[in-house]
């Protein structure tokens, strides 16, 4: 990959004695929107600390924006929008102030924020002080809070947590409005069918190293079930291989007129995730 946004080549940390991360290799094409799937504690959230400077490597290259991580500058930082499980809203605060208050901080004016208030539904709840907003309230005007300057690029850890699923097909849109406008997300989730619906391409993460890494279709087609299921008027259901062996048992019960269906039974995320971690999602 020519001229990647962020990568990140033999990458390990370790906590103590614990390995975290151990020789973490990928990177990140400008504009893409990228998952970094895995089970609770694979080191995903780390990963973010790591390439938003809230952890230092052990050992490894990191770039991002085009250059050594430790030459980032504050002005490469200004273009990079966060939300993760430390971003911050003030209790105190109402969601319109906070994100005034961002708007500020970023050096934006406010003249996008009731578009992006009308936009997450919460027009009405503006006024609402921080500290008597919902889980999923919270969640949405946190992630206006990373928009709130137009990053180049945004990590998002877990952005439709606690959302119900309007929200969350709201947030579905507008990652592929940032999409269309040229920003790169860099996203974790627990959500298999909002990695297969919003991502490119997908890293699987487990114990600290990745595991696969491609396109979620690519990665369903190989490890993709080597069965077809046929159902018939008068044999009940047959399941068979799919390859040159099988060929003449199907055409037999094509030409006899006996069947109802053939399905061939391939393998979706959440299985193959399974397959690679061993764990549940």
């Amino acid at each position: 990959m020519s001229n990647p946004i962020l990568s990140m080549e033999g990458v390990c940390l370790s906590f103590k004695s614990k390995r975290v991360l151990d020789n973490l290799t990928f990177s990140v094409a400008r504009g893409e929107t990228f998952g970094f799937l895995g089970p609770s504690g694979a080191g995903k959230t780390t990963t973010i600390k790591l390439l938003t400077r809230q952890l230092v490597k052990d050992a490894g290259r990191i770039m991002l924006l085009g250059r050594p991580i430790e030459n980032a500058s504050d002005a490469d930082y200004e273009r990079i929008g966060i939300l993760s499980d430390t971003s911050a809203l003030y209790e105190r605060m109402s969601i319109e102030d906070n994100l005034r208050f961002y708007a500020r901080v970023r050096g934006k004016g406010a003249g996008d924020i009731n578009r992006l208030l009308e936009r997450m539904g919460l027009i009405e709840d503006r006024k609402t002080l921080v500290k008597n907003c919902s889980k999923g309230m919270r969640q949405r005007a946190a992630l206006l809070a990373a928009l709130i300057h137009s990053p180049e690029l945004l990590f998002l850890d877990e952005p439709t947590s606690g959302l119900d699923p309007a929200a969350r097909a709201e947030v579905h849109k507008m990652l592929a409005e940032l999409k269309e406008s040229g920003t790169t997300v860099f996203l974790t989730t627990h959500d298999m069918a909002e990695a297969e619906t919003v991502c490119e391409r997908i890293a699987i993460l487990n114990d600290g190293k990745i595991v696969a890494c491609d396109a979620p279709e690519s990665l369903k087609l190989r490890f993709a079930r080597n069965r077809l299921t046929i159902r018939t008027h008068t044999r009940g259901t047959v399941v068979t291989t799919k390859d040159a062996a099988a060929a003449s048992q199907v055409h037999d019960l094509l030409a006899a007129g006996e069947c109802l269906s053939i399905h061939s039974d391939e393998s979706n995320l959440e299985e193959v995730f399974l397959e690679l971690t061993g764990r549940e999602f």
